[in-house]
């Protein structure tokens, strides 16, 4: 009896690719430092953008030299006993870790899902490496003393508007709240626009709480140098 006809071959099956479990997107390094003298060109500007975003161009009288002469005067105070500046720059590439007396600089990576366009990276290169300033933080001591205990009062913060809404705001203020819970200190305090409703919501969230029956009471240019000869 003759053996029966092999059958046709099974169809080959291709093999399937599984998706990878790692989701595509772009690392940005970052890194939050003190600020030096030869930051204060983007000092500058970063802060004339401040008072554009809260429509406060019309009392904007910073210059370049006021800052340096103010913020680095020759014979500087050890930093956080005055006038504070944090910097965060961001980088494609990773910082070398670095320590310095008083503040070993933050040094994070952040995954986006999309590459960050700066248009204006070169206006913004930083003096380090192939970093870009993307924010500052501007704070002070000041005292409670209901608490007895200092605390840092923080003057302004930014981030410049191509880096919004990636936590870089976050990482600036945990910087300054770190380093107040840290020295021991009570409390940090700041002030925010009533119309931005999102930076209270932002703040909010951080921990912070919005004090409404509290008013600023300022005394400046004329009203304050009426009081020269008193």
């Amino acid at each position: 009896m003759a053996a029966a006809a092999a059958g046709p071959p099974s169809p080959s099956v291709a093999p399937i690719t599984l998706p990878s479990s790692n989701p595509s997107g772009h690392n940005l390094f970052t890194r939050i430092r003190i600020a030096t003298v030869d930051d204060v060109p983007h000092i500058h500007k970063l802060i004339h953008r401040l008072a554009v975003f809260e429509r406060l161009t019309n009392v904007f009288r910073a210059t370049v030299d006021s800052l340096s002469a103010t913020l680095f005067p020759p014979l500087p105070p050890p930093p956080f006993t005055s006038f504070t500046i944090f910097i965060l720059e961001v980088s494609p590439v990773p910082f070398l870790p670095s320590k310095i007396a008083h503040f070993t600089p933050v040094i994070k990576t952040v995954h986006l899902d999309l590459q960050i366009d700066d248009p204006e990276k070169e206006a913004f290169r930083s003096n380090s490496n192939d970093a870009t300033v993307a924010g500052f933080v501007l704070f002070f001591p000041n005292y409670s003393t209901f608490l007895a205990k200092p605390g840092f009062y923080i003057e302004s913060i930014f981030v410049r508007d191509c880096y919004r809404r990636k936590g870089f705001g976050k990482m600036l203020l945990s910087a300054v709240a770190a380093q107040a819970a840290k020295m021991g200190y009570g409390r940090v305090e700041w002030v925010v626009l009533d119309w931005n409703v999102n930076a209270i919501a932002f703040y909010e969230q951080m921990g912070a709480e919005i004090l409404p029956e509290w008013r600023i009471c300022r005394l400046t240019g004329v009203a304050l140098e009426a009081y020269a000869d008193v």
